[in-house]
């Protein structure tokens, strides 16, 4: 039946939906060259997501901080953990105040990080804008 269909001229091609989505899989793995605009916006947003990552994990390990000295001063925790309850408020607004002072550094830390990457990206970025602006 198959010699019969290739003596014929009988091919069979997927539908135009088939198509879109097997070229959509094939360019995922296809190397291709990089456009000068497309390294443009990679380069700019790496910086910024790299300043966004370390000022995300300073606030969330402040605010974690910070909840532990919560509840070790508003909870049973000092109970559980054998402390009498005048050494957990102290140990636990100490900890509050750590855990505060580590989340009001993530903006801080997050302009350092950016004005470091893009001081350090800065001189291709130019080069790339003058190219492209020609």
């Amino acid at each position: 039946m198959d010699n019969n269909n290739e003596q014929n001229g009988f091919v069979y091609t997927y539908s135009a939906k088939n198509q879109d989505e097997i070229k959509a899989i094939r360019e995922k793995y296809e190397k291709r060259e990089e456009s000068k605009m497309e390294r443009l916006r990679r380069l700019d947003r790496t910086a910024e997501s790299r300043a966004t990552a370390l000022s995300l994990i300073f606030g969330i390990v402040g605010a974690l901080i910070l909840g532990f000295g919560m509840s070790l001063m508003m909870s049973e925790l000092p109970t559980i953990l054998g402390m009498g309850q005048t050494t957990a408020i102290i140990i636990g607004i100490l900890t509050g105040i750590v855990g505060g002072a580590i989340a009001v550094l993530a903006y801080p830390a997050y302009n350092f990080v950016l004005k470091r990457e893009r001081a350090r990206i800065a001189p291709e970025i130019l080069k790339l804008t003058d190219e492209l602006l020609k």
